[in-house]
């Protein structure tokens, strides 16, 4: 069974046909907001983590909202695959009362985030010379950085309705922030021109503003006052950087994506907007490893898990479904690993369909 699918834009191909699928092209990574979905590429990072940038001497600048910034706070530890085996451990094992209150599924989250960082994470972090996080955290202004539920909503609606208008009055309501390793000399470019701006890990904001950039409105309490940072309510990264439409510097290197589907969705809002696509000149340098809808198909359900699933589905029955994904997964490691060898392998990279 054909498992995992590969897709380059025109400089990231190029590349490859020179060089491969060679470790050393990467310059960046990148960790899509997703939530659940995100077991389904478990195996992939097991690997990517662990062996495929392992031994690297350069610096690898991870980029990471909701989601992604929790899987990048596994691979910025000193032991990666630990880590990230702790989180697809205790995530698909989550479990809440019939009617979870929004400050339950805050505390089950901080719960999950200590379990992951362990005794050492945070330091292992910001120290590590290599493996450089930066967490993407988007900073309210307006109704939505209030906690009361009508406030939010309408702040939400109001987002919506100006982000399907144009997605640059998304900073209207919202600023992306960006935690930073501290040694980092990351800069994000973004077509639309909403700024960026960065502040540096440190050991008394990373497991805030990692909080922060997972925190999905209404559905978990928001951040305050994170520290270093300027005063305000911080929430999910994925707000305006879902699946990415960004170009980074100052290095000339490509960036890797692992990611669910082949089309990515600039920011949460767009979800609905088949119209609204990433520019190309963001995806000139990706390459984005995605699993093929021939394994898709052969999952449970023949689907990616999500966060519908608790709602449809009872415990005993996510549960064993999200475990058996995340045991699948690992076909993605094994396929994209056997990649790397191939001499062949720009033959098989696909372009992007947008």
């Amino acid at each position: 069974m054909h498992v995992l699918d590969l897709y380059a834009g025109p400089t990231a191909l190029k590349a490859i046909e020179q060089n491969g699928l060679d470790q050393s092209l990467f310059d960046y990574m990148l960790g899509a907001s997703g939530g659940p979905k995100w077991f389904v590429l478990a195996g992939l990072d097991r690997v990517v983590f662990s062996q495929f940038f392992a031994n690297r001497e350069r610096p690898l600048n991870i980029i990471g909202s909701s989601a992604g910034a929790f899987r990048f706070a596994c691979f910025g530890q000193n032991d990666p695959l630990a880590a990230i085996n702790r989180l697809a451990e205790r995530y698909s094992n989550v479990t809440y009362s019939a009617k979870p209150s929004i400050r339950e599924i805050t505390l089950s989250s901080l719960e999950l985030l200590d379990y992951v960082l362990g005794e050492n994470g945070i330091e292992e972090i910001i120290n590590n010379p290599i493996i450089k996080a930066h967490f993407i955290v988007a900073r309210c202004k307006g109704l939505t950085r209030f906690e009361s539920k009508p406030l939010q909503m309408t702040g939400l609606l109001a987002s919506a309705g100006a982000n399907a208008v144009k997605r640059t009055f998304l900073q209207r309501f919202y600023e992306r922030y960006v935690f930073a390793s501290p040694t980092s000399e990351l800069q994000i470019d973004d077509p639309n021109k909403m700024p960026t701006y960065t502040i540096n890990l440190a050991k008394n904001n990373l497991a805030q503003a990692l909080m922060a950039s997972g925190s999905i409105p209404i559905v978990i309490e928001g951040v305050e006052n994170i520290n270093g940072a300027p005063k305000g309510m911080y929430r999910d990264g994925g707000i305006i950087d879902y699946h990415f439409d960004l170009t980074f510097g100052p290095q000339k290197g490509l960036v890797f994506y692992p990611h669910f589907y082949p089309r990515p969705i600039p920011g949460w809002f767009d979800k609905s907007l088949k119209r609204r696509l990433p520019h190309k000149s963001s995806y000139d340098k990706v390459v984005m490893a995605v699993p093929s809808s021939e394994f898709i198909a052969s999952l449970p359900y023949q689907k990616i898990p999500d966060r519908k699933d608790f709602e449809t589905m009872p415990t005993e029955q996510r549960i064993e479904y999200w475990q058996t994904v995340i045991k699948k997964s690992d076909q993605l490691g094994d396929a994209f690993m056997q990649m790397t060898q191939d001499p062949n392998v720009a033959a098989k990279v696909k372009p992007f369909a947008f």
